[in-house]
């Protein structure tokens, strides 16, 4: 699939009618650049870990600014194009020029996508006609909740309730991806089930469960926890069993990240297929793989089942947003002399390989794949072979490195 990406910029914030309670974005503080694997090897710090991670653009593009991106865009794509997905650091729904913009790609005559929208600046229920009249066929839409009244209270939605019409229109023709982060005492409880309903009534094709991060180990790596002082966080496993008992309920998918899809398996799907773990390559070598702590267990099973390897989890959830304060929380007398990090973590490589080389033994830093698996926003719009196929290429890719690069047993 030949697909254009339409980057609108914008901030944050700024750009979608103001943060909303629980954004990721919420009081970022002015950290020092983190490190990752753009950067040059002699100096810490990108545009990417250092500007783009903060999604800090100078606001949105106008409209001839997109329009010349596209156009240079289409003459290095000889074929057509089969889809044309809008994205940016602020809300498109709040683009200043949004039906423009919309007439403009639905000219192209490609199947249009919205890689996200929380619909905060759909005032007009009319804009649903309006978007499905110029070819969108697929849109994740933050829902949050099917009560106006919380949608204005914690999204900062002006007009909740032609937003949730937009979303309820969209629905009857098109493919909707919903999208909820869950508050523990606001959208949670009878709340969710009544926006479950109403997604499953309205014929969403999905419901993605967020679960709320309000602490440095569970994301917020730009200097900015806690979101909401004070506001409790639900464990990883009660995560889980919540998006099992949804799941199961309703005709709607549903998933959750970081656990679980319930209908695919996923993450690692394949520890349920043990013919499959029979045709990864067997692990010859010994390395230290680093990893988040809710990946890690899941990780060593596999890597159990292909002759073991050392799996070493730090206090971050997440792997890729491990930064280089949770490597500091590891013994180097611990490791082997291959540390295997995750690919895309925050983490500069010269900065990782010094640390844990403190002890004196001189340790080899390697970047591991960039993913293993794929997590509720990836596998929505996955089938379980999709998923699988992925879940093979990533682990054969991390146990050539284990091989290629670690101490022969």
């Amino acid at each position: 699939m030949v697909q254009l990406t339409v980057d609108l910029g914008g901030r944050p914030g700024a750009d979608c009618r103001g943060f909303c309670e629980y954004c990721y974005f919420r009081h970022v503080g002015d950290v020092a650049p983190l490190g990752c694997r753009y950067c040059p090897p002699f100096r810490v710090g990108c545009d990417y870990c250092s500007r783009g991670v903060k999604e800090q653009y100078s606001g949105f593009k106008p409209l001839s600014t997109v329009a010349d991106d596209i156009l240079a865009s289409l003459q290095m794509i000889p074929d057509g194009i089969d889809r044309v997905t809008i994205s940016g650091g602020g809300d498109p729904s709040c683009y200043p020029e949004f039906r423009d913009l919309i007439e403009l790609l639905g000219s192209m005559e490609a199947p249009l996508h919205i890689g996200y929208t929380s619909g905060k600046g759909f005032d007009d229920p009319a804009i649903a006609d309006f978007l499905i009249e110029n070819g969108l066929t697929e849109v994740s839409y933050t829902i949050f909740s099917a009560d106006p009244a919380l949608r204005r209270r914690y999204m900062h939605d002006p007009t909740p309730e032609a937003s949730l019409a937009v979303m309820k229109r969209l629905c009857e023709e098109i493919d909707v991806y919903a999208a909820a982060v869950v508050l523990p005492g606001v959208n949670d409880g009878a709340d969710l089930e009544q926006t479950c309903a109403w997604l499953d009534e309205a014929g969403a094709k999905g419901l993605i469960l967020m679960r709320f991060a309000n602490a440095t180990e569970q994301g917020l790596i730009l200097g900015n926890a806690p979101l909401i002082p004070g506001r409790q966080v639900e464990s990883v496993e009660a995560f889980r069993r919540r998006v099992t008992d949804l799941s199961g309920r309703y005709s709607l998918k549903i998933s959750g990240t970081p656990l679980w899809d319930p209908e695919i398996g996923s993450p690692f799907a394949i520890l349920g297929e043990p013919d499959l773990m029979e045709k990864l390559p067997a692990v010859r070598a010994q390395a230290s793989v680093i990893t988040g702590s809710v990946a890690a267990p899941y990780i060593r099973r596999v890597l159990d089942a292909r002759g073991g390897c050392d799996v070493v989890p730090v206090a971050k959830e997440i792997a890729c947003l491990i930064t280089l304060d949770d490597l500091k929380s590891l013994d180097p007398a611990d490791l082997e002399e291959t540390v295997i990090i995750p690919g895309r973590c925050f983490v500069h490589d010269r900065q990782a390989s010094e640390l844990l080389s403190g002890d004196g033994t001189i340790r080899t830093v390697l970047r591991g794949p960039d993913m293993l698996t794929a997590d509720a926003e990836t596998s929505m719009g996955m089938n379980r072979n999709d998923v699988l196929q992925m879940e093979m290429e990533g682990f054969s890719a991390l146990i050539h490195c284990i091989n290629q690069n670690g101490r022969k047993k």
